[in-house]
């Protein structure tokens, strides 16, 4: 046993001590120097999206284009009564003919940083390129000025636009999968909770053939041991992730009565929900609380494949791009993504 201080409450901790890291992982976050323990705080949140900005800049849309080996434009379409336009950017091969299955996807960045073009690079090398899919990326608004519901307004705007124009997009609005990596992965699965009751109560919205959500950001409460055992560890951990729930919650953080549209977790039917995909690292903060959501959505019949990746820590993938356990995530990623899309065609 040992004792550790949670800078969430700033008290010394009693209990086991936190997971071992990968050794590949554990000397890719090293060699990150002081950076891995700067927290996030509402005093220095500009200076962060500054850093976060400068550690992934921004692509053109010429530069997405990859000399012409995708199609790739920017989109304004209407966001709602009395909301603004939502900015989607719809990429594709640009020598994939017919109507495409998509993934629309939500970027991560503690819903308070992140856009919707840096993470397009990867996506199209990995999936879009080799699958033959077309990816729609939304540029939702982010926290604090814009609090929930905000960027799932936007979030759900885009989706529903995108496949009531399916056709003139190219895309196959019967086979679309929604996807997301941390908060990003929080807004898909709320998202996808948002859509499903939708469609049941109106019968409204697209029918997705699956979510992918990449070590997704899904209970406001982190009281999990995952949460614990990680504080003050890590890139990003307890402390880091509160004040990021709290600026994306405002007055609703830690209420008793939260929506599940806000925090997935609190959601307690998770049936008819379209196959899933979760992936965790077993040494960060949202372990516990992605096998719970996949374990929920095993005990409410529906279809989850998990992946809780040994010694891997939040974001491990982007610092570790090489490494062996990051290669081994991106080939089961991109596996269910093909048997999905390719299952979405019978």
């Amino acid at each position: 046993m040992t004792g550790r201080r949670d800078p969430l409450t700033d008290k010394v901790v009693a209990g086991p001590t936190a997971p071992p890291y990968d050794v590949e992982l554990g000397a890719a976050l090293a060699a990150l120097g002081d950076l891995t323990a700067e927290r996030l705080t509402p005093g220095n949140l500009g200076a962060q999206r500054e850093r976060d900005a400068a550690s992934r800049p921004r692509p053109t849309v010429a530069e997405l284009r990859a000399d012409g080996r995708f199609a790739v434009e920017e989109l304004s379409v209407p966001g709602g009564e009395g909301r603004p336009d939502v900015t989607l950017v719809h990429a594709r091969p640009a020598d994939a003919t017919g109507p495409l299955p998509a993934l629309y996807y939500m970027h991560g960045g503690g819903m308070i940083m992140g856009n919707a073009w840096s993470v397009l690079p990867k996506i199209l090398r990995d999936w879009s390129g080799p699958l033959g899919l077309a990816v729609v990326s939304v540029e939702y608004r982010l926290a604090p000025e814009t609090p929930y519901p905000g960027p799932l307004e936007d979030c759900h705007a885009g989706l529903v636009w995108t496949a009531e124009h399916a056709d003139e997009l190219g895309i196959d609005g019967e086979r679309v999968i929604i996807g997301g990596k941390s908060a990003g992965g929080g807004l898909a699965a709320a998202l996808t909770l948002l859509n499903r009751d939708l469609n049941r109560e109106r019968g409204e919205g697209p029918v997705p053939v699956g979510q992918l959500l990449q070590c997704p950001m899904l209970d406001d409460r982190l009281d999990t041991p995952s949460a614990h055992r990680m504080a003050g560890i890590g890139l990003w951990d307890r402390s880091s992730t509160a004040v990021a729930w709290q600026a994306y919650l405002g007055e609703r953080y830690g209420t008793a009565d939260l929506s599940p549209y806000a925090a997935p977790a609190r959601a307690t039917d998770l049936s008819g929900l379209p196959p899933t995909y979760i992936d965790v690292g077993s040494a960060e903060t949202f372990r516990d609380e992605n096998v719970a959501y996949a374990h929920a959505i095993w005990q409410a019949g529906g279809d989850a494949e998990l992946h809780v990746w040994p010694g891997a820590f939040h974001g491990f993938d982007s610092v570790a791009p090489a490494a062996a356990l990051t290669r081994a995530a991106r080939h089961a990623r991109t596996q269910w993504l093909s048997r999905t899309v390719e299952r979405s065609r019978r």
